[in-house]
């Protein structure tokens, strides 16, 4: 038995000493490149601190072994999941404190440690969570392909290694590396010292083809060709070391995706076989010498969760001022390589590489690899391949370009005024002077605007203003009021199926909201029901009526039991449902058996007198009847082999008594040791009545033993007599704020007398079949709640002049004057401590006309000003929720007014009747002059 599986032999320090030791190492430990760190799934994590906080060996939050089962995608390949997210979906912890852990707890069986290297990277030194992982192949053995992690600190000479190493080529031969996306686009490795992220190479159909050189001299033929069809190959592993993984085939052919290719035999190279130049190699998909498509209307290869980028990329293209100063070369005169504040120009060098090969017209799509890997560069929040937010990538290039193309070379020092009674015209013109005193490029030319901001001290009414410039617009949506939860209802009538209600409760309300509104569908009074979060078998949290809501997501699993309200001095009991291994866990010194958690807890109402095992044993076979059969008085079920040898009923020492409750409190949870089956055989006894037969006795002691036993969690275990129990009854103590208890079934017995199937049957109450209805919101809504006084958040209080110190102040912002192109952002995303969401609500936003000089506080417009009249050009769509969402986009095509709509490669028309959805993120209006 390894530490890797089970619990250790070391027995742990004490709770405190847990806490301390961890907590100390993950204070003091820095990020150095090269060390080692490990991921560890959040709800483990958060359960093994709740568990340590409570200084209660006995707790009923005992994590049990590390399980990073929900970090994986399958339990096969134990690839982890996509758009992980950090602190919700994993912690990372030091290789120390990883080391501990696994000392303590141990590790369920079969899983690979999560261990991820330090990375330095060019702006930041971070944990590298999803390394590059790239196939690998040879040209002359292309039914051979296997598929390996990189870091992005690696040299393409790891590579080479790596691929001599995989297919056993000689030492000393002469090769060359080939870079082949899915696209088909090529590119030749030159230089093996330069890092993997310096080569643009990317998780995501990428892969490298290794030749070597004829004994003539001569390099074999490399042009790797698309063939649209695909077979399955077997996997295999060739070295674990290098965690690759074999795929062969009857063909010479690779397989991947849908697609599969093969190399050209009539001896094209790669050296000058694609058209353009050097970038358009780099950057574009190889399509017919004949294509001439619509400049504008191409697509952009997703290079792994790069939808978000290439649904901004798409918007700003179609932004006709924008796009023609890069078609027509103005930036360059205008590239600013000293700006401290910029990226030496290199962000919008390689934007224009991308608007340019978009505007072609020689690309059905381009591959915008170069430009990602420079926002990586100046930007380390978009390293890697997880998803983004397009709105903030959209904020970072608008920024990134007008820094890298600011004209002001030398920004002077300007001390900003408060307005100080002084006219609005007057205070907002200096505003604006000041401002391109300080910024001037296209980027404010286009999207730059102005609005007055007005703050009030609530306590001695100073009123501050000032006029501030902005990029785009974020406007809020109306929020909802109400918010629809789904949970499951647990009946006490033991044969009803637990039945998923969907319900309407208030959003900022409480538990006891919950259970009322649940109350008015199942006809059982609130005070009848307690609210949990079921997780990985065990209950996560058991919450109390005053408890928020907002602290319950909407992904939690949340059932809602009903109790009985007849019981005396009632107390609530938690029941786990555990699995005895088939061997005893000799690792740990201990002569007890392992056990697993099944099934799904229940949550029941016991009378504290009623707390002995009989009395909770036949209450829990009530409780599962509905999946758990009891046996025919035919059937004498013996013990399976793993069930602990029955002995004859002797009185229980003192001794036996303490050993048993020391084995209760096993911190691996295990069930009863052989003493305590004497216990319960007994039991069986000394709780009949002293009338009944000895054989129907002998009967009932042999169905308690068949089915299962009872094991108190977190509770005293005592001998006592009792009125109405039988001297030395195994009695329940209800001592702890929450009882738990687990009952531990004999693998045989579980199969012969447990229904798995039946158990996790559940049926659908009608409110589920009723289709949530869609809120539909004016823009001009939104717009207007962008102008609502609101009051600042204690996160973000205003130092008071007047006051000499920081106050919620009330807030009001004002549009004063618009850029030519404005963006509007909706507020779709929001962020709570507890919860994260997005509102799904339809913002019917016009196509033609937005008319803004309702909203303009500068009612005077002078003559010569353009109207303030917009039409909409482009929308950035995003699709599904916060975790797994896809981004698109709309635009309306500079040239000839006709919509399109891109989904990363894929471009198709698009009439204006699709374009206002629920999917709106972020709007682009140009002014009509």
């Amino acid at each position: 038995m390894t530490a890797n599986s089970r619990c250790s032999a070391a027995e742990p320090p004490g709770l405190e000493t847990q806490r301390r030791e961890i907590d100390s190492l993950l204070r003091q430990c820095e990020l150095r490149a090269g060390d080692a760190w490990y991921m560890v799934e959040c709800r483990w994590y958060e359960q093994w601190k709740q568990f340590v906080e409570t200084g209660d060996q006995n707790s009923s939050s005992f994590p049990g072994q590390i399980d990073n089962t929900e970090l994986f995608e399958d339990l096969d390949s134990y690839h982890i999941k996509e758009r992980l997210v950090e602190n919700e979906d994993f912690v990372l912890v030091p290789a120390e404190a990883w080391h501990k852990l696994l000392s303590w707890y141990g590790m369920v069986d079969g899983q690979p440690p999560l261990e991820r290297k330090v990375v330095d990277l060019p702006s930041t030194v971070k944990v590298e969570v999803y390394p590059i992982e790239l196939f690998l192949c040879l040209h002359s053995n292309m039914e051979n392909a296997v598929t390996a992690q990189f870091s992005r600190t690696d040299s393409i000479y790891t590579i080479q290694r790596a691929v001599c190493e995989a297919f056993a080529v000689p030492e000393g031969s002469e090769c060359r590396l080939w870079m082949k996306s899915s696209d088909s686009s090529c590119e030749r490795l030159r230089n093996t010292h330069v890092s993997v992220l310096d080569a643009c190479l990317s998780t995501g159909m990428q892969t490298v083809i290794m030749e070597t050189r004829n004994a003539d001299g001569t390099w074999p033929s490399s042009r790797p060709q698309i063939i649209n069809q695909c077979e399955k190959g077997d996997h295999k592993t060739v070295n674990p070391s290098l965690t690759l993984s074999y795929c062969a085939s009857s063909s010479a052919q690779h397989h991947r995706g849908n697609h599969m290719f093969t190399f050209d035999i009539h001896g094209l190279g790669l050296g000058n076989a694609g058209r353009g130049s050097p970038a358009d190699m780099r950057n574009s998909v190889e399509e017919p010498d004949s294509f001439r498509g619509q400049p504008g209307v191409c697509g952009l290869t997703n290079l792994g969760n790069t939808c978000f980028m290439n649904s901004a990329l798409q918007c700003l293209s179609n932004t006709p001022p924008l796009t023609e100063y890069f078609l027509g070369n103005s930036y360059l005169d205008e590239l600013n390589f000293t700006n401290p504040l910029g990226m030496k120009g290199e962000i919008a060098e390689a934007y224009a590489d991308v608007v340019k090969q978009i505007w072609s017209g020689r690309h059905y799509s381009v591959v915008p690899r170069i430009f990602k890997t420079k926002v990586g560069h100046f930007a380390s929040q978009f390293l890697g391949y997880q998803q983004h937010d397009s709105q903030e990538l959209l904020s970072f290039l608008l920024d990134g370009l007008h820094e890298d193309l600011n004209r002001v070379k030398n920004k002077e020092y300007i001390e900003l005024r408060d307005a100080d009674g002084r006219p609005d015209q007057e205070v907002a013109e200096e505003a604006w002077r000041n401002h391109r005193r300080r910024n001037d490029s296209v980027i404010v030319d286009t999207f730059h605007g102005l609005f007055k901001s007005t703050l009030i001290c609530p306590e001695c009414r100073k009123i501050s203003v000032t006029f501030d410039p902005f990029c785009y617009l974020s406007i809020p949506l109306p929020v909802s009021k109400e918010r629809v939860m789904e949970v499951f209802f647990v009946s006490l009538d033991p044969y009803a199926k637990p039945a998923q209600h969907r319900v309407v409760v208030p959003k900022a309300g409480r538990v006891s909201d919950l259970c009322a509104a649940l109350s008015e569908t199942t006809g059982v009074p609130p005070s009848q029901m307690v609210v949990a979060d079921v997780f990985n078998h065990r209950f996560y949290k058991i919450y109390t009526c005053d408890e928020a809501l907002s602290c319950i997501l909407d992904r939690d699993d949340i059932f809602v039991y009903e109790l009985s309200a007849r019981e005396e001095e009632p107390v609530l009991l938690a029941l786990y449902l555990r699995e005895r291994s088939h061997y005893r866990d000799y690792g740990s010194g201990s002569s007890s058996y392992g056990t697993t958690l099944f099934g799904h807890p229940l949550l029941l109402s016991v009378a504290r007198g009623c707390c002995s095992q009989e009395a909770l044993y036949t209450l829990f076979l009530q409780r599962l009847a509905r999946y758990v059969r009891p046996p025919d008085p035919s059937e004498q079920p013996r013990p399976s082999p793993s069930s602990p040898p029955a002995a004859r009923p002797r009185p229980a020492s003192c001794r036996q008594l303490s050993r048993s409750r020391s084995r209760s409190r096993s911190r691996c949870s295990r069930s009863t040791s052989p003493e305590e089956e004497e216990e319960q055989e007994k039991l069986g006894e000394a709780c009949s009545p002293a009338n009944e037969q000895p054989a129907k006795r002998r009967a009932c002691r042999k169905r308690r033993r068949s089915l299962f036993t009872i094991q108190a969690v977190n509770l005293q275990r005592v001998h006592r007599g009792c009125s109405v129990c039988a001297p030395g009854t195994l009695i329940l103590l209800v001592s702890a704020a929450q009882p738990y208890v687990a009952i531990d079934w004999d693998p045989e017995m579980k199969k012969r007398f447990y229904n798995e199937n039946e158990a996790q049957k559940y049926v659908k109450h009608p409110s589920m079949d009723v289709p949530l209805q869609q809120t539909t919101v004016q823009l001009q809504e939104c717009i207007e709640l962008f102008t609502t006084v609101e009051t600042l958040e204690e996160e973000n209080p205003w130092y008071c002049p007047v006051c000499k110190k920081h106050q919620l102040a009330t807030k009001k912002l004002d549009l004063w004057s618009l850029p030519e192109v404005l963006i509007i952002h909706l507020k779709r995303f929001s962020y709570t401590k507890f919860t994260r969401e997005k509102l799904e609500s339809v913002v019917d936003f016009p196509l033609r006309n937005l008319d803004f000089s309702g909203f303009l506080l500068r009612k005077n417009v002078p003559s010569q000003e353009p109207p303030s009249r917009y039409d909409l050009i482009a929308v950035s769509n995003h699709y599904g929720g916060l975790r797994d969402g896809h981004y698109t986009s709309y635009a309306r095509h500079k040239d000839n007014a006709q919509w399109y709509y891109f989904d990363d490669s894929k471009v198709t028309f698009a009439a204006e009747d699709q374009i206002v959805t629920s999917a709106a993120y972020v709007l682009f209006y140009q002014r009509q002059d």
